[in-house]
């Protein structure tokens, strides 16, 4: 794994500090950063199937443009990790968005909105695959009631939950 990578991600990764959900989500005074992409990144093959190729441009995104995108998505619609990053590179004007420190973003989103009582909707993202997300406050349980209290469809496939025809219902941003 590269230095330059391994430091990035260290300012990314939540640890065991004593900060707020809040304060994490805010910690964005090092980002955005623009790296090119290496085959030994953590989310390199996540890329790969997106198409990216060594050497293409990859912005690590502050988790506050994150939450700003969270933010957008209306009430009986959802969104997926792919559609935040496609949406993120577009804004940094590059060609890729690192789908791990944009995963790690997502969660801290989800719980500083829960720690702050706040109306970012959160539990309208799921994976790319239109599987719940067991990280979010609550767990899939909790999830799972507020989509279906929105009018969607849960399946439950062994221990995943996924959204029935989720992609009839990916906000259009």
């Amino acid at each position: 794994m590269s230095t330059r990578f391994n430091e990035v991600r260290r300012e990314t990764e939540v640890g065991h500090t004593k900060k707020s959900w809040q304060q994490k989500l805010k910690d964005s005074k090092n980002f955005p950063k623009t790296l090119e992409l290496l085959p030994n990144f953590p989310c390199y093959r996540a890329l790969k199937k997106m198409g990216a190729e060594p050497g293409d441009s990859v912005v690590l995104a502050p988790g506050l443009d994150v939450e700003a995108i969270m933010k957008q998505v209306p009430e009986g619609k959802i969104l997926t990790l792919e559609e935040i990053c496609r949406k993120l590179s577009k804004k940094h004007e590059v060609e890729y968005c690192c789908t791990l420190t944009t995963g790690i973003f997502i969660n801290i989103v989800a719980n500083a909105a829960e720690e702050m009582n706040s109306a970012v909707p959160y539990w309208r993202t799921i994976k790319n695959d239109g599987q719940l997300n067991e990280k979010f406050p609550g767990g899939v349980e909790k999830q799972k009631k507020l989509l279906e209290a929105e009018g969607h469809t849960i399946a439950q496939k062994g221990k995943k939950h996924f959204v029935v025809d989720y992609k009839k219902s990916l906000v259009k941003l």
